[in-house]
């Protein structure tokens, strides 16, 4: 049958509040969302969700079914928006603080270090991964429950608009942005493309007189939220919140100079570059109230997973592993850290960075001609416009070849940076 409204959908989401489109996934009374793409379509398996437990089936296409099940398939003119629209509406019954997050380099770092802090205080829903994009932020809205005293919502974008989109139906009052590097760049086409789609959220802000907490180190961000009422800052000279990093045993070490009752606090993220990162969750932390102590603790409880700034121990090496993503901005911060590292030996693994359109070339060698300017015992180049560029390195096709090449050196006592954008899959160097 025909949905005659949101509002009847969202009176059925109440009932069964699980939203599911991925039959591999389903659990008995999911609504599925059938859910389509270019490689994809979820259409063909709106049955086979009803017979596995689904207790209905949103579809954008005409399903061959028996009457029993008619009432149970839902015919809307396009399922995605349709899930954006219940999210919408899901959102609509909230006044809680919704933050939105949202920048080239850091965000999922910043996300999980924010909703660590304030979930040791409230009840808080946050995105789950990296489930930032078009699909994901509507999922994730709609995960949120009524006992929700916080949201936290990531939003991730490769082209102008996209952010202007998560803003309609996620509606944050509260965001900051991480940082606008050279990332996507093949969407985006320029930093200045980068600046202006990740603005979308501070012009949101502007507009609905939100609040955007903002690294006033960043001369980019300040001009981006010139325009909004609310701006709490925070910094290494000034804003609100104030401190400098330094690196403790290999990690990051806080140490503030005003706005805090706390004088440090020691991370288990590796480089100074995540130093605006802790600021965002400190002073969040303290604008909502939650206790000092809470912050200092969640914060330094936190350890990064998936990839992303994690120190390891690998046959006797330490290695820095940080290959979830990868771009120019966020590469030559990697490598420069690395290179004030006090190790005596230092191999440096790094693999090709995607979605940089006609830049590609001209950035790797740039990242090449950076690499030229420090010391290293080894440096591994991996896949991509790497193999076009010049360079007096060694260099692999993949990450398996580049594994069968690192394990075969029997290294000891070495310093070991790995980094690449996530289609190289830097990881699998360490795989046994």
């Amino acid at each position: 049958m025909k949905l005659s409204s949101i509002s009847f959908l969202y009176e059925l989401y109440k009932q069964h509040p699980q939203i599911q489109t991925d039959t591999r996934k389903l659990k008995l009374g999911d609504l599925y969302f059938a859910l389509k793409g270019p490689n994809f379509n979820g259409n063909v398996f709106a049955l086979s969700a009803l017979e596995n437990g689904a207790s209905y089936a949103i579809v954008d296409e005409p399903i061959p079914h028996s009457e029993a099940v008619d009432h149970r398939i839902l015919q809307v003119a396009d399922v995605l928006t349709t899930l954006q629209a219940l999210a919408k509406h899901h959102r609509e019954q909230f006044t809680i603080p919704f933050i939105g997050i949202t920048g080239s380099n850091g965000k999922t770092t910043t996300k999980e270090l924010v909703y660590a802090v304030l979930a040791s205080h409230y009840t808080t829903y946050t995105t789950q991964g990296n489930l930032n994009n078009h699909i994901g932020v509507p999922l994730t809205l709609l995960s949120i429950g009524q006992d929700a005293q916080m949201a936290v919502i990531e939003m991730g974008a490769n082209h102008l608009h996209e952010i202007e989109g998560y803003c309609q139906y996620a509606k944050p009052n509260y965001g900051l942005i991480t940082n606008c590097g050279k990332a996507h760049l093949e969407g985006f086409g320029s930093e200045a493309g980068v600046k202006k789609g990740k603005g979308e959220l501070f012009d949101f802000l502007s507009t609905h007189n939100g609040t955007a907490f903002v690294m006033s180190d960043f001369d980019y961000l300040n001009t981006l939220s010139a325009a909004i009422s609310n701006v709490i800052t925070y910094g290494t000279t000034s804003g609100s919140i104030q401190a400098t990093p330094a690196t403790v045993n290999g990690f990051l070490q806080v140490n503030f100079t005003k706005g805090t009752p706390f004088e440090s606090i020691q991370t288990q993220l590796v480089g100074e570059y995540n130093l605006p990162n802790i600021l965002a969750a400190v002073s969040i932390g303290l604008h909502f109230n939650v206790p000092a102590d809470k912050i200092k603790s969640a914060i330094e409880n936190y350890a990064p997973t998936n990839s992303r700034s994690q120190l390891l121990k690998w046959k006797g090496n330490d290695v820095i592993l940080d290959a979830y993503n990868a771009n120019p901005s966020s590469m030559q911060l990697a490598i420069e850290n690395f290179a004030k590292l006090n190790a005596a030996h230092k191999i440096v693994c790094i693999g090709a960075m995607k979605e940089l359109g006609n830049t590609s070339l001209s950035e790797h060698q740039a990242l090449i001609q950076l690499l030229e300017k420090y010391t290293w015992d080894h440096v591994v180049l991996v896949g991509g416009d790497f193999e076009n560029c010049t360079h007096p390195y060694t260099f692999f096709k993949d990450a398996l070849e580049a594994k069968t090449w690192l394990q075969a050196q029997n290294l000891t006592n070495s310093a070991i940076l790995v980094k690449g954008s996530r289609g190289i899959k830097m990881e699998q160097v360490l795989e046994a």
